[in-house]
């Protein structure tokens, strides 16, 4: 993945306590100020290659919902999904984790699929203008209330 944006935070927990926090989708509400939840889909039940989950965004009055595949996961190191309608991926998120020696550093990755033909339609669905900037701001304020879920655990 050559991300657009990504974004970084050192967490005091280890590798393995971050990477079940995140891929336990089901979870994602906690931190994510866009993704208010998530379940398991399409008889999927836990984070491996090929596994698909719903997301429930919210944006101020505008919510829609997103299905989500799993590209990688790599035990106690990357989370990677594709976001996607139909097979049209239009957005794909990951994670990157790497072991310091005060816990680990988290890495959020968000790289754009969309053409600029359906950005417009994207906006109407949204409500989001810029999506690099809200992007920028809901990644830091994930792994920001990630770290608070973990590192209090």
């Amino acid at each position: 993945m050559t991300p657009d944006l990504e974004v970084s935070r050192d967490i005091a927990a280890s590798p393995a306590v971050v990477f079940a926090a995140l891929t336990d989708v089901t979870r994602m509400g906690e931190w994510s100020p866009e993704t208010h939840a998530a379940e398991w889909a399409e008889g999927s039940t836990g984070a491996e290659v090929g596994a698909v989950f719903t997301g429930h965004n919210r944006n101020g009055d505008n919510e829609w919902t997103t299905e989500a595949v799993v590209v990688e996961c790599v035990e106690n190191e990357r989370f990677v999904f594709d976001c996607r309608v139909g097979d049209f991926v239009f957005a794909s998120w990951g994670y990157g984790i790497e072991a310091t020696d005060q816990g680990c550093r988290v890495t959020e990755y968000w790289q754009d699929h969309r053409p600029d033909s359906v950005k417009a339609m994207s906006v109407e669905i949204s409500g989001v203008e810029d999506r690099v900037a809200h992007n920028e701001a809901g990644m830091a304020e994930t792994l920001a209330r990630l770290a608070t879920a973990v590192e209090q655990s």
